[in-house]
């Protein structure tokens, strides 16, 4: 029981670490939606694979 206790507080002690070290890279704040939303525009169809 104990080792997975200690398993455990190692995977957060990890993960908290990783988190701190993203710094502004990781968004927590969930879905965004209205104008916080990015949108990246859809790329533009290549002449390769227009129809002929």
């Amino acid at each position: 029981m104990w080792k997975i206790v200690v398993g455990f507080v190692i995977f957060a002690a990890l993960a908290l670490f990783v988190i701190m070290k993203a710094g502004d890279k990781v968004d927590m704040s969930g879905e965004k939606h209205g104008s916080d939303a990015l949108h990246a525009p859809e790329p533009a169809a290549s002449a390769a694979s227009a129809p002929k």
